[in-house]
């Protein structure tokens, strides 16, 4: 034999990942960036709290993590007014994600998505022989009525929707979002990614009902939390759905040194309020240098600011490889015609001081 007898399913897929890695690119240029404003981590850093939690941890680093995350979902539980029942850990929003496809996604199986919106989960689709069925973006927001058109159409199994959104920033209301849960046909299960709630106004996510059967929520502790290195997120939803995770997920795969920082993390609600300051005042800063530069930022929900270069996508690019050939690392959506925008993460002040230097020179490179 002269390779592995792989699946057709994977023998087929192509050779990508959904994002390179800012490590990859600085391995590339072989030199660190000045400033990091493209995964949409927290620049602003973990709870001192949870830091100190992680140190404490670090010695029982020795043993497996708890396997059923009793502390976190305990706390997760107290936090949302919930039962540990309703409360699914996994390593981020994408193993959920993952877990999730593998539940209920078999090889031709329907599921439906916006065309540009987060590819990983197209990713996983695609892993498991699931059929994706896109809509276009409306006035750069996600789509609800014509997302769930295209559900009733198919039969899909899955129904993807992020609110707020990535790569946007753009959001719906709460009304219009529950508007959207009633409304998913019978054998589809709507995902609502909310990955970027804690940076969302008031009023952005609906009253947490997790004994509905038709809606999983995703949250994860990657964002404002700021541990996207430790890589923990959770879904919230029925406790049968939630059941299910325990027939194929990892059930170690969240080690015990995060399952501590998390839960030091979502008890120091003063932290996130003070991160959640920070990330609306560096959205302003970010929409300040981009008027100064004739670019238009986008009204933002999120940690990060989606920037239109007011040309097409061709130009966005070009001014996205001038800002990381000056060592600023951004990135931009996939789809017209929102490529005509690039994404930059909310940064400390330095951060942005770094990028209203650069963004002049490299937009006169593009001259």
């Amino acid at each position: 034999m002269d390779t592995p007898q792989f699946t057709d399913l994977v023998a087929n897929l192509p050779a990508t990942v959904p994002f390179v890695g800012p490590e990859a690119h600085m391995r590339a240029s072989g030199r660190p960036f000045l400033a990091r404003l493209g995964a949409n981590e927290s620049v602003f850093g973990p709870s001192p709290k949870a830091i100190a939690a992680l140190r404490d941890a670090a010695a029982e680093a020795w043993m497996y993590g708890d396997s059923e995350s009793h502390h976190l979902r305990a706390a997760l539980a107290t936090h949302h007014g919930v039962a540990p029942e309703n409360i699914m850990v996994g390593e981020g929003i994408d193993g959920l994600l993952g877990n999730l496809v593998r539940l209920l996604v078999a090889p031709g199986d329907a599921v439906v998505t916006s065309d540009g919106a987060y590819p990983t989960f197209n990713y996983h689709v695609a892993g498991f022989g699931g059929i994706l069925h896109k809509v276009p973006y409306r006035d750069d927001h996600e789509d609800p009525a014509a997302l769930l058109e295209r559900a009733e159409q198919t039969g899909a199994k899955l129904l993807y929707f992020c609110n707020p959104d990535n790569p946007m920033g753009s959001w719906h209301s709460a009304r219009i979002v529950q508007r959207m849960i009633d409304a998913v046909p019978d054998g589809t299960l709507l995902i609502l990614d909310e990955a970027y709630i804690d940076a969302a106004p008031e009023g952005t996510a609906p009253k947490l009902n997790v004994n509905d059967k038709r809606v999983v929520r995703m949250r994860t502790f990657s964002k404002l939390y700021g541990l996207a290195g430790l890589r923990v997120g959770y879904a919230l939803g029925a406790a049968p759905l939630i059941a299910m995770f325990d027939r194929i997920r990892n059930h170690f795969g969240v080690g015990r040194i995060a399952q501590a920082g998390a839960v030091a993390a979502v008890q120091d609600q003063e932290w996130l309020r003070q991160v959640q300051d920070d990330v609306r005042t560096a959205r302003a800063a970010l929409g300040r240098v981009a008027a100064e530069n004739g670019l238009h930022a986008l009204p933002s929900a999120t940690n990060f600011v989606t920037i239109d270069c007011g040309r097409d996508g061709a130009y966005a690019k070009s001014l996205l490889q001038a800002l990381m050939a000056r060592d600023v690392f951004v990135r931009m959506p996939f789809v017209a015609p929102m490529d005509r925008c690039i994404r930059i993460t909310v940064g400390r002040p330095e951060d942005i001081e770094t990028l209203a230097r650069v963004l002049p020179n490299a937009l006169r490179s593009l001259q």
